[in-house]
């Protein structure tokens, strides 16, 4: 596994873009989204706007898309009245979608598009699918993936047990590694390790943390404690900062370099601030879009080689990151 992501890296030139917000573009293109399944009612209901919105984000520069599956669980679809064979198959279907995006545009892509070696061969954008798995409080749907608390009832076996089947349907789905997001603490990280290691997943893996603070997850853990337990599992090969605002990327990447040698993935958000009771977004002190785009070159001299966006950035954030980056500019 530890050659998996230095091997992709290179093929991208030391650099891999990944794509941005989700939810905030099914929006754009008409999507409902007032329900507990988030972005993953549009697995029931419109799978045709999620196959447009990761192929506009392929067109944007991306190399990696991201799945819409955060918020796609077994237990979340069975609530909904699916049988537990009819949710793992809307599961699994979001990997489809991706790879059915993935070869929408690999075809749609012409000769001139590619980059000709001096051998006469021909080379081709890499890009990989990312099956995204959200946290135990992104099934919640109570906001508590911003701050972690689950409470004390919660316990490593809980986690363990609820992430098990749907860690195994994306697994096993055709999708190129797993993507943990937003993981808001130390004892969901564990719980991801020893999936991980007892089931015997045969992809990798990144982990992913949150941070409100620029210092700690948001749960207050240590994120030096959190990003040390992703560097000692061997399936993961990326470790790194999600939905977090632009303003800590950097300090963050410094303290998350101390501990593993692993690649550094860094997408924030926009930089505004979620209520999870409201289900609302508002504008916070800090950068905006455009900032975000001019402090790329500067997390990439701090460490990090994946770079993306989460919540409320868009095609056109992708799109500037892979200008930044001199990368598949478009």
């Amino acid at each position: 596994m530890g050659s998996f992501m230095a091997d992709f890296l290179q093929q991208c030139g030391g650099c891999s873009v990944i794509d941005g917000g989700f939810a905030t573009e099914l929006e754009r293109h008409g999507a409902d989204l007032n329900d507990p399944l988030w972005s993953a009612t549009c697995l029931i209901s419109s799978p045709h706007l999620i196959r447009r919105v990761h192929l506009d984000y392929l067109d944007a520069g991306a190399n990696i898309i991201c799945t819409a599956s955060y918020q796609a669980t077994v237990q979340g679809f069975e609530a909904k009245g699916f049988s537990t064979a009819e949710s793992e198959d809307l599961v699994r279907r979001s990997v489809e979608i991706a790879l059915e995006a993935r070869d929408i545009y690999l075809q749609r892509c012409t000769k001139d598009s590619w980059d000709f070696l001096g051998s006469g061969g021909s080379w081709r954008r890499p890009i990989l699918i990312a099956a995204s798995i959200g946290s135990y409080g992104a099934y919640l749907a109570d906001g508590s993936e911003y701050n972690g608390n689950y409470g004390d009832s919660v316990t490593l076996e809980t986690l363990k047990d609820f992430h098990r089947r749907r860690v195994q349907v994306l697994a096993n789905a055709g999708a190129d590694l797993l993507a943990f997001e937003t993981i808001p603490n130390k004892l969901e990280a564990q719980a991801y390790a020893e999936l991980l290691d007892e089931e015997g997943i045969q992809i990798p893996a990144w982990f992913a943390f949150n941070s409100k603070d620029g210092i700690n997850v948001v749960s207050g853990d240590s994120l030096s404690e959190c990003a040390s337990i992703a560097d000692a599992s061997k399936q993961v090969v990326a470790v790194g900062i999600n939905c977090t605002p632009p303003r800590y990327i950097h300090g963050l990447i410094l303290s998350i370099q101390k501990v593993t040698c692993k690649p550094i993935l860094v997408y924030p958000n926009s930089g505004e601030t979620y209520d999870g009771e409201t289900k609302q977004w508002s504008k916070s002190d800090g950068m905006i879009e455009e900032d975000f785009v001019s402090y790329v070159r500067k997390w990439k001299e701090a460490g990090a080689s994946l770079f993306g966006g989460c919540c409320r950035t868009t095609p056109n954030t992708i799109r500037g990151i892979a200008k930044a980056l001199s990368l598949n500019s478009v």
